[in-house]
Formats: C-alpha cells, sequence, structure tokens
C-alpha cells in the first residue's frame, strides 16, 4: 500500500492537470468571440489564408515577370523606334544634302520669278529701237515705229527654218528607230520561227523513231502472243480429248457403285465418286425430319404459352402497382391533411404563446448584472 500511494498521488495530479489544460483551451476556444461567432475552423481559414497568400505571392512573381518582359518589349520597342527615327534622320539629311548640291533653285525654271536679286539683274525699260521687250503695254513702243520689222521677219523665217530642219531631222531620227527596231524584231522572230521549226522537226523524229520502235516491238509480241495461242489451244485441245476420252472409260459416267467404297470400310464412301443414297436411307432420312419438324413446332408451342403467362403476369403486376400507387396516393392526402390540421393549432397556440410572452413574461428587462454572471466559467 505504502508503494501505490504515492503513484496514485502522481496519476492524480497528472490527470488534474490534463484538466485543467483541457479546461483552459475550452475557455479560449469559448471565450474567444471571433470563434463563437463564426462557427467554423479557424485553423482550417488559416491554412485557407496561407494558400492564398501564396497564390498571390506567385500571381505576384508572375506578374512581375510579364512586368519585367514587357519593360523589356518596351525598351527593344524605343530602340528599333530610335533606329528608325535615327534612320530617317539620315534619309532626311541625305535628300537635304542632294538637293542642295544638285537641285539648287537658280536652276529651276521658274526661279527668275521669285529671284530676289531680281531688281538687280534687271535692265531698263527700253535699251534701243529693237528691244523685243518693248511691248505695247509698256508704253515705249508705238505702232508706226517697227524700225527694225527685216531684221525681225529675217530672224523669224531663220527661226521657223531651223524649227522645221528640228522637226524634220528628229522625225528622220524616230523613222531610223523605228526602222531598226522593226528589223531587229524581224531578225529575232525569223531566228525563233527557225528555231521552233528545227525543235518541231527534231520532235517529229523522235516521234517517228518512238512510232516505229513501238510498232514493231508491238508486230513481234503479237507474232509471239498469236505463236503461243496457237500452242496452247492445241494442248488445250490435246488434253480435252484425253480428258473426254477417260472419262468415258472410267467409273464415274459408267455409276459404277462400287468406286464409292472407302479403304476406311464399307460404311463410309468417297465423296467424289458417290452417286447418290439408296431409297431407304432416303426415308430415314425423311422421318429424322419430320421428326425435328414436329419437335420444333412444340418448342415453339410452350414459347408462345410461357410468354402468354409472363404477359398475363406483367399486366397483374402493373394493375396491382396502379392500386398501391392510388392508395398510397389517398393516404398522403390525408396525412397532408391531418398535418395541416395540427400545423393550423400548433401555429395557433405559437401565437397565443407569444402573446402571453411579450405581455405577461418579457415584462421586466434585465440589468447588467443578469449578464456579468455569466461566462465566467466555460461549463
Amino acid at each position: 500500500m505504502s508503494r501505490l500511494g504515492p503513484q496514485r498521488d502522481l496519476q492524480e495530479a497528472a490527470a488534474l492537470e490534463r484538466r485543467r489544460q483541457q479546461e483552459l483551451q475550452r475557455q479560449k476556444r469559448i471565450f474567444n468571440a471571433r470563434v463563437r461567432t463564426i462557427g467554423i475552423d479557424k485553423d482550417a481559414l488559416d491554412a485557407q489564408v496561407k494558400d492564398r497568400k501564396i497564390q498571390e505571392a506567385a500571381e505576384k512573381a508572375r506578374n512581375e515577370e510579364l512586368a519585367n518582359e514587357m519593360k523589356q518589349n518596351d525598351k527593344i520597342m524605343c530602340m528599333l523606334e530610335e533606329r528608325q527615327k535615327n534612320d530617317i534622320r539620315n534619309i532626311n539629311k541625305a535628300i537635304s544634302e542632294f538637293q542642295k548640291n544638285f537641285q539648287k533653285p537658280e536652276t529651276r525654271r521658274e526661279f527668275d520669278l521669285s529671284d530676289p536679286q531680281a531688281l538687280k539683274k534687271d535692265r531698263p525699260a527700253r535699251l534701243s529701237d529693237n528691244d523685243p521687250r518693248c511691248t505695247v503695254s509698256g508704253l515705249q513702243k508705238f505702232m508706226g515705229e517697227d524700225l527694225n520689222y527685216h531684221q525681225r521677219v529675217k530672224f523669224q523665217k531663220e527661226q521657223l527654218r531651223e524649227w522645221s530642219l528640228q522637226q524634220q531631222r528628229d522625225l528622220k531620227n524616230a523613222l531610223a528607230d523605228q526602222k531598226y527596231t522593226d528589223d531587229l524584231h524581224d531578225k529575232d522572230r525569223i531566228v525563233l520561227d527557225q528555231k521552233t521549226m528545227e525543235q518541231q522537226r527534231k520532235e517529229e523524229e523522235n516521234r517517228r523513231a518512238v512510232c516505229a520502235a513501238t510498232k514493231d516491238f508491238n508486230r513481234s509480241q503479237a507474232a509471239e502472243l498469236a505463236e503461243r495461242k496457237k500452242l496452247e489451244k492445241n494442248q488445250k485441245m490435246k488434253d480435252d480429248m484425253d480428258e473426254i476420252s477417260s472419262l468415258l472409260r472410267g467409273d464415274l459416267l459408267s455409276e459404277n457403285p462400287e468406286q464409292a467404297v472407302s479403304s476406311f470400310g464399307r460404311h463410309r464412301v468417297v465423296t467424289d465418286r458417290w452417286k447418290g443414297m439408296s431409297q431407304d436411307q432416303l426415308m430415314a432420312i425423311r422421318y429424322s425430319q419430320q421428326e425435328q419438324v414436329l419437335e420444333k413446332q412444340r418448342i415453339k408451342e410452350e414459347e408462345r404459352r410461357r410468354n402468354a403467362e409472363w404477359d398475363r403476369q406483367t399486366i397483374q403486376a402493373a394493375r396491382a402497382h396502379l392500386l398501391l400507387e392510388r392508395h398510397q396516393r389517398r393516404q398522403n392526402r390525408e396525412r397532408r391533411r391531418a398535418l395541416d390540421d395540427v400545423n393550423a393549432e400548433l401555429s395557433h397556440e405559437q401565437k397565443s404563446k407569444n402573446i402571453h410572452l411579450r405581455e405577461e413574461e418579457y415584462s421586466n428587462f434585465p440589468t447588467g448584472q443578469y449578464y456579468a454572471q455569466f461566462n465566467t466559467t466555460s461549463r
């Protein structure tokens, strides 16, 4: 007894401490308004929140990776745009240099209309009597003052002659060019026609050679085929005559019944020599067939009776099932009617009880001292 006492005390102390820890855990769960209000497993929610944060972190990392990739792509696009702008700038610069060096304003036909040095380069209104700038509207030269008539007419004739000669030379050059072009075209066409005719001639010769070779080959093949057919026909005729002679002298057409007897016994026959069964054998087969027909009719009659019995039982079962369903529907309606009556009575009693509680039982409201006595322990 002295040995069991301390051990029992230790066990009781351990059990007491275990109950105390359980009570503390229970109080934590009960007095925690969050867990008590939500009424669900907080650890599971924490795990879900943790998983959600992990997913959000992964999504954030993926978005950051996509953002970095987009930044890289933007940098590449900026570099390409900058390169394109530089190329355009260089092209424009080259165009400007070309215009500056080879397309100067002084070389334009209409430069005299916008020349800033036009006034400095301009001449007086009239230099002499034969000044071509002296027009009627200039009031520098009037009718009757045509002092350079002969020179003017001579100059105009010379100018017309030069123009006519220039047109004749142009026409002559154009005709010569056209003739040279036509001659080249005719020569090319003649050469092309000669090449075409030569190619056609070679193709025609090749075709004739191929046709001749094909014709000779076909002729030799036809002769060989005719000779082979002739030999085959003669051989076939000889074989047919031998076969006819053999059949005429053989046991097949002579209908010898002994030829169908097998070497394994007289109860067995050789099928390719057998001429048919006897009358007794035929009668036995017909009798067996009649018995099979009667047996088949009996089986069909039994099957018809069995199917009729099954149909009758199926109809009876369906009728019984229909009656059972009607009885069940009638019982359900009665139960539903009784349940409606009971619910109406209970509703009336509930309303009366609620009125009684609201007007008599719950007339005085509890104070804060009344609520302070709760939640002092987990029990």
